[in-house]
């Protein structure tokens, strides 16, 4: 079940009474006809309400974006910060011997980690254990040639469409 947007509806409307007003007087100007419509449909008053709302919707995504990007900078400094601090700790207690250190919140403990792979030589490694990549399609370099009048086969620019533009004083 489809529901039709109210501001769809109401230019479905004003579209019917341009139409009528023009059958019924062929020279009226476009000014007068843009008068009239104005008093008689809410349709002007709508698209900007819609504006303003999506005006408002993009400010908050740029707050929060600039606040996302800001907790993600804090977020990188705090596991840095905590990754040097265990490291520090864990040096100390290699240094002077400690195995083990028991404290009333915690206990912390040295134990050999897991063997990490060391490469030597790449060359030297059998193809079985390298993953194949699918080559991808770089879709900005393709654009940057079609832009420039170049011709590539299997692509062609798409017509433009209808953008809104709106400037805020």
């Amino acid at each position: 079940m489809s529901t039709t947007s109210p501001i769809k509806v109401e230019a479905q409307n004003y579209q019917r009474l341009r139409d009528r007003l023009l059958e019924s007087f062929p020279a009226l100007d476009e000014d007068t006809l843009r008068d009239t419509l104005e008093g008689i449909s809410d349709l002007i008053e709508m698209i900007a309400a819609v504006i303003r709302s999506a005006l408002v919707d993009e400010a908050l995504e740029l707050g929060l974006k600039s606040r996302l990007e800001e907790m993600r900078e804090r977020l990188s400094r705090l596991e840095e910060r905590g990754n040097k601090k265990r490291q520090l700790a864990l040096e100390a207690m290699s240094e002077v011997g400690f195995r083990k250190l028991e404290e009333p919140d915690f206990t912390a403990s040295l134990r050999p980690g897991p063997p990490s792979i060391v490469v030597t030589s790449e060359q030297e490694i059998p193809g079985s254990y390298w993953v194949p990549q699918p080559p991808k399609l770089d879709r900005q370099a393709l654009l940057t040639e079609l832009k420039r009048g170049g011709e590539i086969p299997g692509t062609q620019l798409s017509n433009p469409k209808l953008t809104l533009s709106v400037r805020t004083k």
